[in-house]
């Protein structure tokens, strides 16, 4: 049993491990009898008889600068200057500080339906803590569907998927008890570029769609392409036929155009462990639910639900709506919604026990990618989410019609006429709520790069180069603007240094005119322009740099990002309170 399990089993208060390290001036936690921990390099702390960097105690000598303490060993008191008030007793709740808010950092939790995301975060005093975490985390290797690690200066799309794979005693009633762990709950979160906002959008189990073959890494190392299937639920995108997580993340971009970055699933027995970890998550209920086949038992009006009444919330289908699918998902985003508020707004924040036992259970509850499995880089995307005020965080379902192909209808298809919109919008990192955009300056001085005159089509003068898209981009474009357009100055220059995620135009102060109209013609937004410098062409003769990255879509294919989202009826934000009906 570890320092914290058997500091929780003997009721130890958590604030008396919390000491003064006088090495870095901060409180730290003191992890079982050890001495103090800094986790996080700051000024460095001396090794083992060699005195700290210069400046840790500036205006002394190297004599008398302190060396860290072994571990083990007893915590010197810090000097105290003359004059200064004396320290106070070392009683339990005097060695946590008083006015001084702590640097540890917060834990957010979101759960919903059959999954639950928890990011753990720590600060400063939880770096021992934090190895310890490393190893509750499970990790699947998908290959090349996921990224090999995470940005934070970038926008992201996690695929959180809650799995019908029944785990830990009393999960009997639900789901298929033979299930290989199916893609039963689905939601492709979208964390803005500026942080500003972000979208969380649900995918049904139910609808129809085609899984493309997909390579999986089998256990001993190996790989395996397992064949695509056409027409079938989005659920069988995971474990039918051996298929992993990383099956469902190209199955969403098929079917969205949305390229997740990572993935995080977790099963039925999460539920219930993460729910009692915080506490229990408030609930509305418009109606009394008496549902025999989950049992749920509630009354009309609010509730606090955890463990297993928790999962029969977000598990029944009959006592919502129409007793569908997608009534299910309406409440399980408002399950999402309310534990957000409550994390928010609880004790769970300022209480370093509960923090513990949410982290442990989050961590094991968690299988990860590759590229997200330390807790370290958790730490980062909890973070970077915690940005997003909840009042700008969206909750959406994919558009659906019923499956034309059945005449009792029992799957959905994907809505061609709303859907798309929805997915080009969250693709453009375009928000669902009116915010204030940190970077709006920049985006105006971007847009107004568009503005002004424009050269006539046969003067402008540009070299095409592929920097990431489809084999054969440059010289389709290249046919297009000849053909098409009447740019006959045009050539193919080949493939470009490197690979770029977005399409650019670079030109030289005098090449704005040629600049505004290849971008009205090709549809770039003020973004891809880039001024800089020219370069020569076949001839010798200045031309500007045309770069097709990852984005490019195809000759004429717009890449202008819409300036506002579409509106969307049945949509919710995690800021207002809802009661299930």
């Amino acid at each position: 049993m570890d320092a914290q399990s058997r500091g929780r089993a003997e009721n130890i208060d958590p604030a008396d491990q919390w000491v003064l390290n006088p090495n870095t001036g901060e409180y730290e936690l003191r992890l079982g009898n050890s001495a103090p921990q800094s986790p996080v390099p700051g000024p460095r702390a001396s090794r083992r008889g060699r005195p700290a960097e210069p400046g840790a105690e500036r205006g002394r000598g190297a004599a008398a600068v302190r060396e860290a303490p072994e571990r083990g060993a007893e915590v010197p008191q810090p000097r105290r200057r003359r004059g200064a008030e004396p320290e106070p007793p070392p009683g339990r709740r005097n060695r946590r500080p008083v006015k001084k808010k702590s640097k540890a950092k917060k834990i957010v939790a979101w759960t919903g339906g059959g999954l639950a995301l928890v990011l753990v975060a720590t600060g400063s005093a939880g770096y021992l803590y934090l190895k310890h975490l490393e190893g509750n985390v499970s990790a699947t290797d998908v290959g090349s569907a996921a990224k090999q690690g995470f940005s934070k200066d970038d926008a992201f799309n996690i695929l959180i998927i809650g799995t019908d794979k029944r785990t830990g005693a009393g999960n009997e009633g639900y789901g298929d008890k033979n299930s290989v762990g199916h893609a039963d709950t689905n939601i492709l979160l979208h964390v803005a570029k500026d942080r500003t906002n972000a979208t969380a959008l649900s995918i049904p189990r139910d609808m129809i769609v085609d899984v493309p073959d997909c390579e999986t890494v089998q256990p001993d190392g190996s790989k395996k392409v397992i064949p695509g299937s056409s027409q079938v639920r989005f659920n069988t995108s995971l474990g039918q036929e051996g298929r992993d997580a990383g099956c469902t993340m190209r199955t969403v971009k098929a079917v969205t155009g949305i390229t997740p970055d990572h993935f995080m699933m977790v099963d039925f027995n999460a539920v219930k462990t993460l729910t009692s970890a915080v506490g229990g998550v408030k609930v509305c209920l418009k109606h009394a639910v008496n549902d025999k086949d989950s049992h749920l038992q509630l009354p009309a009006g609010e509730s606090k639900i955890e463990g297993e009444q928790a999962l029969a919330f977000v598990r029944t289908r009959h006592a919502w709506g129409n007793q569908g699918d997608l009534d299910r998902i309406k409440v399980q985003q408002q399950f999402m919604g309310s534990l957000m508020r409550d994390m928010s707004s609880s004790d769970t924040l300022t209480n370093p026990g509960k923090l513990l036992d949410l982290a442990e259970a989050a961590t094991k509850a968690l299988t990860v990618d590759q590229g997200i499995k330390s807790v370290s880089t958790l730490k980062d995307i909890a973070l970077e989410m915690k940005k997003v005020p909840p009042k700008n965080i969206t909750f959406l379902t994919v558009p659906v019609v019923d499956n034309p192909a059945e005449k009792v209808h029992a799957t959905v298809v994907v809505n061609q006429t709303a859907g798309p919109e929805i997915f080009d919008a969250i693709n453009n990192d375009v928000s669902f709520t009116d915010v204030k955009k940190k970077e709006q300056a920049a985006k105006d001085a971007q847009a107004a790069r568009l503005k002004g005159s424009r050269s006539a089509p046969s003067d402008v003068r540009v070299r095409i180069m592929n920097g990431g898209a489809a084999a054969g981009s440059a010289q389709e474009t290249l046919n297009w603007m000849q053909t098409e357009k009447s740019i006959l100055k045009s050539e193919n220059a080949g493939n470009a240094p490197a690979e770029l995620s977005k399409t650019t135009l670079e030109y030289a102060p005098d090449q704005a005119p040629q600049a505004r109209e290849l971008a009205a013609l090709m549809g770039l937004p003020g973004s891809a322009l880039k001024p800089g410098e020219s370069v020569e062409n076949a001839q010798g003769l200045p031309a500007m740099s045309l770069t097709l990255g990852k984005d490019f879509k195809g000759a004429g294919v717009s890449l202008t990002a819409p300036a506002k989202a579409p509106d969307v009826s049945d949509k919710s934000t995690a800021d207002k309170v809802e009661c299930a009906s």
